[in-house]
């Protein structure tokens, strides 16, 4: 580690102590996710045992869930009264952009029926050649194995919502 330029002291071997984490700095999401974590565990919500980036508030018939992926979150709940007070806690103690209704999260567009059921898709990742042909024949395109694993990875990629055809790319493996 050598002194940053600007800040350097006459002893060259001298370096600075870091009280917290500095954006960019490998240690930084770390620290962002364990102050997010104690903060909401304060806030008497628990992580899940299946996955500790999920967090749940359960009082009553009330239930909040939230997901954290590095710095996307998405918070969730069947009490408006509630949310928005979590949210003004948090804004109080982060910055924080609320990008109002899901839409798109990780790439996964998100839709949401009148029903209030959502549907998760891929569409926009994977599009679909119009005018294309399948033949059982196959393609020479195929002769290429660089080509047909980067065929059967996108396949694989879209079986993350598309749980059908898991059977089907399973046999192209």
């Amino acid at each position: 580690m050598t002194q940053p330029p600007g800040f350097e002291a006459s002893d060259k071997n001298l370096v600075c102590k870091l009280h917290k984490a500095i954006y960019g700095l490998k240690q930084a999401p770390c620290a962002w996710f364990d102050k997010l974590k104690s903060t909401l565990l304060r806030l008497n919500f628990y992580a899940s045992k299946c996955d500790p980036s999920l967090f749940v508030y359960s009082q009553g018939n009330n239930a909040i869930y939230i997901l954290v992926y590095v710095d996307d979150i998405i918070i969730t709940g069947n009490n408006s009264i509630i949310l928005h007070t979590l949210v003004s806690q948090l804004h109080s103690i982060f910055s924080l952009k609320d990008l109002g209704n899901l839409d798109f999260f990780l790439g996964i567009e998100v839709k949401s029926q009148p029903d209030g059921s959502l549907i998760l898709t891929q569409s926009k990742y994977i599009p679909m050649i119009s005018g294309s042909k399948l033949s059982k024949a196959g393609s020479e395109d195929f002769l290429d194995a660089s080509f047909y694993r980067s065929v059967v990875s996108a396949l694989q990629y879209a079986t993350i919502t598309r749980l059908e055809i898991s059977f089907f790319v399973n046999k192209v493996c």
